[in-house]
């Protein structure tokens, strides 16, 4: 079994009817998901979430790239030593 890292993903959503196809991503990846929060940034007309998660690399990665291919939504990564 891989080992699980902890990483934070933020998630720019600039189409807000992208949201729901980020959201399903979300769910589906749920049980790897230990912190999540959203936000309006309403003066750049983007939602901002945030995550952070406790999963091998390969999860990560497979969300990110899911996550990355959805037009109008940007995703970086960054993992955590512990």
């Amino acid at each position: 079994m891989e080992e699980k890292r902890i990483a934070v993903l933020a998630i720019a959503v600039k189409d807000r009817e992208k949201a729901m196809q980020v959201n399903e991503l979300l769910h589906q990846f749920g049980d790897y998901i230990i912190s999540r929060t959203g936000l309006p940034y309403r003066e750049q007309g983007i939602n901002i979430i945030t995550l952070i998660t406790d999963a091998p690399q390969d999860i990560v990665s497979n969300l990110s790239g899911k996550i990355g291919r959805i037009s109008d939504v940007e995703i970086k990564i960054s993992y955590l030593k512990v």
